[in-house]
């Protein structure tokens, strides 16, 4: 068995975690088969999802390859295909509750590559820093 990363908001219970787990999976699914939204210009990925206890409400955390008008133009277009999303899944997941979805945009991936460029940096100037005679 693998290990689960803990809940990000919700603090939720096993059970909630493992529809989360599916919940992801599906709704990855649905993005890729293609919504008729032509606001979802970007590619788009799940990267997260977080349940309530009761299976109520849940957290999609997603990410957009793109531009900042890509991003929020995708952002638009999630918010207003969440009730279609939430229905397709709980169908295929066979969930007696819609749950409430909330798509929030995820933007430690950008973050990370920042921050990975800010240290590319660094050490180029103390390369060149190295090389000048002094």
């Amino acid at each position: 068995m693998r290990a689960r990363p803990p809940p990000r908001g919700f603090g939720g219970s096993p059970r909630s975690a493992r529809v989360g787990e599916q919940l992801h999976r599906e709704l990855s699914r649905l993005l890729v088969r293609g919504l008729k939204d032509p606001r979802l210009t970007g590619l788009v990925t799940i990267t997260g999802v977080d349940l309530s206890p009761d299976l109520r409400e849940g957290k999609i955390y997603y990410s957009v390859f793109g531009e900042p008008a890509v991003r929020e133009s995708t952002g638009e277009g999630l918010a207003a295909a969440a009730g279609f999303l939430a229905r397709e899944a709980a169908r295929a997941l066979h969930l007696r509750v819609v749950p409430t979805l909330r798509f929030t945009l995820d933007e430690s991936i950008e973050r990370g590559a920042r921050i990975e460029r800010l240290l590319r940096e660094v050490q180029e100037a103390e390369k060149k820093a190295g090389e000048e005679p002094e």
